[in-house]
């Protein structure tokens, strides 16, 4: 008895685990492919991480088949898996070899010839009796026994095994730092999750008469245990490579994926398996227990996972603990336009009630202009003043508004103008004019009592701090996006890892072409076409096209950028017959006789018969096209070198 419960443990806990590996291969199989696709560490992983799903697919498939004829087709599903790990491991070895700059001909080759070789036992396996044969059950497990070419498989597997072991630690000896170095130092321990993974299968396989049933239960569940653990280590580090984004904001996106995903999808497994296989539980049916029991145990997960965020957080960010708190807590507390526009019409609503009138709005100053904020009652009022008032006049007629006196309001601070009552809205200091509070005109028999003064007092100051916070927001706004481009910068550099290769200087110098900030490089070199030091120092200099242009044009630097940037905008004129004012000249003609030919604003404006407001907002159009020419044109170059390099490699290849 104690044997059959022993067995039925050790039956329930190999396929729990199977299961649990599924989730997690699979969890980290749509992360990575979603989130760092462009790496090719990432792609290797990603086949690698497919096929040793596919043959934990089988495994949790094989327990629940009963005939061995149903089982000995997914026996064959299940080597689609096991004939590729090993062609994958060298595939992954040579993605991280390539990351520290050791190149080869020949690696390459014999990545593609393992992943051939897989394929061919893979066919053996399914249409012959060669590689694999004879499904058998013993106990409850099923299994092939090895055919003659068995051994042959079986050499090729611990042969890529131990060749990737050995990539990942000559990979691990050119790493220079030591966050690179730990990292490939965990990458190297958990590169043996997939073979420990096979391994059981392999035993099943060759020694199935000379094992327990019991014993490669064991096995396989230890072997299932460390798999699911060191899978998701693997995940973890090639997560990391080629990211543009900080460590901590890696780190806390897949910590909390995974507790989301797999962790929740396996304790649904557990559930499954716990409750019993009973026809009824409590005289209700076991899928309705079983239904009721999954719902609850998936919303109290969520419920406890959003509780135990701040401590999870805790210990993600150990370093940045309190900034990043400030930074999570700025988050609910920051105004959108939308919370102003809504704490504004609240204020005018008070107002209108208080003072018995209809309608009230508030304009803001915009430049020169006045632009309506928002508006209480009959649109139509607010539009008429806007229409008869100049932003000038009404600032020199509320200029001595709420001057004399302390915080509080006076009679005398309610200036009228064009059947409104006008009230000042400042800033904190009372040196800036943020707008104008208007309301339709009253006439009170009598002056406001001091009660009524002081609830208008309060509900204007009201609508100067929202309006002055607004003011703030968006100059903190303004400042961070002059910033982003080199914060973006920045992030590239910091996740860069350092090898021991001879163009890291120029791995880390990433090309102008993948800036955010691309439009405004060319902006400030064209604006100093002729010469100055926008032109003699822009980071357009890193460019290819640019360096191949050197030759050309004395070895000058800025001449060359010159060059480079008149051949983009000749690449935007029109093939037909010019004109000043046909449509499709228009961008052409901008960049000709602003640029090329130095002629002023106001001149190329009134030549194109167009406003400068106009000109302004199609200048800017004309400039995001220069830099989308100069993206072509380096693209091309980029991808001349790379066909050069491709015809050399074949070369080397034809000599050897």
């Amino acid at each position: 008895m104690s044997q059959e419960l022993f067995s039925a443990t050790l039956r329930i806990g190999s396929l729990f685990l199977a299961s649990a590996n599924v989730i997690v291969a699979f969890s980290l199989l749509a992360y990575i492919a979603s989130h760092n696709l462009r790496s090719r560490v990432a792609q290797a992983f990603c086949a690698l991480i497919t096929f040793v799903l596919i043959v934990f697919a089988g495994d949790v498939i094989l327990a629940n088949v009963d005939t061995l004829q149903s089982a000995s087709f997914w026996l064959h599903m299940q080597w689609l898996g096991i004939a590729f790990v090993p062609a994958a491991y060298l595939h992954l070895s040579d993605a991280l070899l390539r990351t520290t700059g050791v190149t080869s001909p020949w690696r390459r080759v014999t990545v593609v010839a393992g992943y051939a070789l897989g394929a061919v036992f893979f066919l053996l396996a399914i249409l012959t009796e060669w590689v694999v044969r004879d499904g058998v059950q013993s106990s409850v497990i099923f299994h092939f026994r090895a055919g003659p070419l068995f051994w042959a498989f079986a050499l090729y597997y611990f042969a890529a095994t131990v060749s990737g072991v050995l990539n990942i630690q000559w990979a691990r000896s050119r790493c220079l730092t030591s966050a690179s170095r730990r990292r490939m130092a965990y990458l190297a321990l958990a590169f043996a999750a997939p073979g420990l993974g096979v391994f059981p299968y392999l035993l099943l396989t060759t020694m199935s008469q000379q094992f327990s049933p019991n014993l490669v239960l064991s096995v396989a569940l230890v072997g299932n245990m460390a798999v699911a653990i060191m899978t998701v280590v693997m995940g973890y580090i090639v997560a990391y490579q080629g990211a543009l984004l900080p460590d901590r904001v890696i780190k806390h996106s897949m910590v909390h994926y995974l507790l989301r995903g797999p962790v929740v999808a396996a304790a649904m497994i557990v559930l499954i398996l716990v409750i019993p296989s009973v026809e009824r539980i409590f005289g209700i049916k076991r899928d309705t227990v079983l239904i009721f029991a999954v719902v609850i145990a998936s919303v109290l997960f969520q419920v406890f996972i959003s509780l135990a965020k701040p401590y999870i957080d805790r210990l993600i960010y150990r370093e940045d603990r309190e900034e990043m708190a400030w930074i999570q807590e700025l988050d609910k507390r920051l105004l959108t336009s939308s919370d102003i526009r809504q704490i504004l019409e609240n204020v005018l609503v008070a107002l209108c009630d208080l003072l018995r009138v209809r309608s009230g709005f508030v304009v803001v100053m915009s430049g020169e202009d006045l632009h309506l904020q928002v508006f209480c009652g009959p649109r139509e009022p607010a539009i008429a003043f806007l229409k008869h008032t100049q932003a000038a006049d009404l600032v020199s007629c509320l200029q001595t508004s709420r001057r004399d006196h302390g915080p509080g309001l006076q009679m005398g601070d309610f200036m009228v103008q064009n059947g409104h009552t006008l009230l000042p809205l400042r800033s904190r200091d009372g040196e800036t004019t943020l707008g104008v509070l208007g309301i339709e005109r009253w006439s009170p028999s009598t002056d406001l009592t001091p009660f009524e003064l002081e609830t208008v007092s309060a509900l204007v100051h009201r609508a100067e701090l929202a309006l002055d916070d607004m003011r703030l927001q968006h100059e903190v706004f303004a400042v961070l996006r002059r910033m982003e481009p080199e914060i973006a910068q920045l992030q590239r550099w910091g996740s860069t890892p350092r090898y021991a290769q001879d163009a890291l200087l120029e791995a880390l110098e990433s090309s102008p072409i993948r800036s955010p900030a691309l439009s405004a490089m060319v902006r400030d070199a064209l604006s100093h076409y002729w010469g100055g030091p926008k032109l003699s120092s822009s980071p357009l200099l890193r460019l290819s096209v640019v360096r191949q242009a050197l030759a050309a044009n004395d070895g000058v630097p800025a001449k060359a950028l010159r060059a480079v940037l008149h051949d983009a905008i000749e690449r935007l004129r029109p093939s037909s017959e010019r004109s000043l004012t046909a449509g499709e000249w228009t961008v052409y003609n901008i960049l000709d006789l602003r640029y090329l030919r130095g002629e002023r604003i106001r001149d190329v404006a009134a030549r194109l018969a167009m406003s400068e407001s106009d000109f302004y907002r199609k200048q800017r159009i004309a400039i995001d096209q220069v830099a989308s020419a100069l993206s072509a044109m380096e693209e091309e170059i980029i991808s001349s070198h790379g066909q050069a390099t491709k015809r050399a490699d074949a070369s080397d290849l034809t000599q050897l």
